[in-house]
């Protein structure tokens, strides 16, 4: 073995040597024939021969790609995602906490109201530590050992592990979705909360003539647009550092203006009855389906580890945790004081439909200092736009990825400008034209659940294979099931509910 060579692709080769029985690979690797991790072997047909590379090749008995080859090093710096590996733990902490908290979490409380205070907080904390440990299995399964493997996108992971056929048939949809429709949802958010600001500011007596609703998504996509310039993940870690101080701002303006006022008058804490059996347990999973939605951003956490250096010393892994565990801290603090807090204040009148960001708007919009309620607004549009850039991410890796795959050679800093400017237009232009597309976010976030809640489960099970019937064998079956299955219930909920309640079409008519 000691001078065997063997050829893995047509520019990727492996030389083992055996000096001192202290064995090391060397890859080399031509800088005009790799396209960073779209020019790699099958994963899937050849995961178990231990013959998975790509440019991100990082064996467990070799040093870091950063001491092979000048071509090689040159190689990986093609994608947005894998351009720089210079990231941290402070960057991981950063990205995650600002892809971590959203939205999605003003809505908890309304959750409460048909859960109960027992069952809501049951709900709320077993779902946290369930999403945890899949972010965990995710970390641990960046890199593989054996293999020399660093698997930088959700999507590669998925399809080194399960196929390519398998791939696009449960993962391409949910994992472009989380990316492409979560922006379009920040565009219709960050230009409603522009509105809302400039109103705050302008006041009642305000003379000017206000933008119209689709002129303030415009501005909010033009500032969106301009920011998605800086070149890759590790450019963007200030971006994200802005938008995690900005969503834990709102999130605890929100549950401090309710828990200060105090509790509205006639507020109940009786779960919501509904009238027949079968509307009682769309509601019970209409409220579970709030509590899964409210946690993201697993599928940016390979991509976030990919930013990082990797050896046999000092794995990914390890900084990578780290951060995770910091940002959850701070996203558990944001979001359990939220949803009780929230709950305690308004109870059953809280509203169904924006959750805490309504309330306290509705609520306390006249006994609250407007200029709290403006800092709300303007925290919601600089995540709004920060969170822009994460989620987009992956979108422009995949397209810059295309070209350099095509044209073999790095994409000039022109295209890249005009490719990631037509994204956001086309967000844009989706989030104008379909305004309703918000009445199907029960259906479509179901089909996403098991990227958060079962995918990591089963990745587990089939690239660790744990010994069988084991607590580690159980555990992932038994999660990955769950997950699998309240994924179903949820997308069958959202039909259910589209069906019942109807849908307003408006084209080109935001509100």
């Amino acid at each position: 073995m000691g001078d065997e060579l063997t050829t893995v692709e047509d520019n990727i080769s492996i030389t083992s040597i055996e000096p001192n029985d202290d064995p090391r690979i060397i890859i080399t690797m031509s800088a005009t024939q790799v396209d960073d991790d779209d020019q790699i072997l099958d994963a899937g047909d050849h995961h178990d021969h231990g013959h998975v590379i790509d440019d991100d090749a990082v064996s467990a008995s070799a040093p870091p790609m950063e001491s092979s080859s000048p071509e090689g090093t040159r190689s990986r710096r093609l994608a947005p995602i894998t351009e720089s590996r210079n990231g941290n733990a402070y960057y991981a902490a950063f990205h995650t906490l600002c892809s971590g908290i959203g939205i999605p979490a003003l809505v908890l409380p309304v959750s409460f109201t048909i859960l109960g205070w027992t069952w809501g907080v049951i709900s709320l904390t077993l779902a946290f530590i369930w999403q945890l440990y899949t972010l965990w299995l995710l970390v641990k399964l960046h890199e593989s050992t054996k293999t020399g493997m660093r698997y930088s996108r959700y999507l590669q992971l998925f399809s080194a592990t399960f196929g390519d056929k398998m791939a696009k048939i449960f993962a391409v949809f949910p994992i472009y979705y989380l990316s492409g429709g979560t922006c379009c949802a920040l565009i219709i958010v960050g230009g409603s909360s522009m509105k809302l600001f400039y109103e705050i500011v302008c006041g009642h007596d305000c003379t000017s003539k206000p933008l119209t609703a689709v002129e303030w998504y415009l501005v909010f996509t033009c500032a969106a647009v301009l920011l998605s310039q800086l070149p890759n993940l590790n450019s963007i870690a200030g971006v994200s550092l802005v938008g995690a101080i900005t969503a834990i701002g709102y999130c605890t303006i929100m549950w401090l203006v309710a828990v200060t006022e105090g509790r509205l008058d006639g507020v109940s804490y009786d779960p919501i009855r509904e009238n027949t059996n079968t509307a009682m347990v769309f509601s019970v999973l209409n409220a579970l389906g709030i509590i899964s939605f409210a946690f993201k951003g697993h599928n940016l956490t390979l991509e976030i580890q990919a930013t990082m250096p990797s050896s046999e010393k000092k794995p990914s892994h390890v900084p990578m945790w780290r951060g995770v565990k910091v940002a959850y801290l701070v996203i558990a603090m944001c979001l359990f004081p939220l949803a009780i807090g929230g709950y305690w204040a308004y109870g059953h009148k809280i509203p169904p439909n924006g959750g805490m960001m309504t309330a306290i708007y509705q609520y306390h919009g006249r006994d609250t200092s407007q200029w709290v309620l403006g800092l709300t607004s303007l925290f919601i549009v600089m995540n709004a736009v920060s969170s822009f850039q994460i989620f987009g991410m992956p979108m422009f890796d995949d397209m810059e990825s295309k070209y350099i795959k095509r044209m073999r050679k790095p994409c000039p800093w022109w295209i890249r400008s005009i490719s990631r400017a037509m994204f956001g237009y086309g967000c844009f232009f989706i989030a104008v034209a379909i305004p309703f597309l918000g009445s199907f976010a029960g259906l479509i976030g179901g089909i996403s659940i098991p990227i958060t809640f079962a995918y990591p489960c089963f990745l587990w099970l089939k690239v660790k294979k744990p010994k069988k019937y084991s607590f580690m064998w159980f555990l992932n079956w038994g999660l990955g099931l769950l997950g699998t299955v309240l994924s179903i219930i949820l997308i069958a909920a959202g039909i259910y509910v589209v069906i019942d309640t109807g849908i307003q079409v408006s084209f080109f008519k935001p509100q």
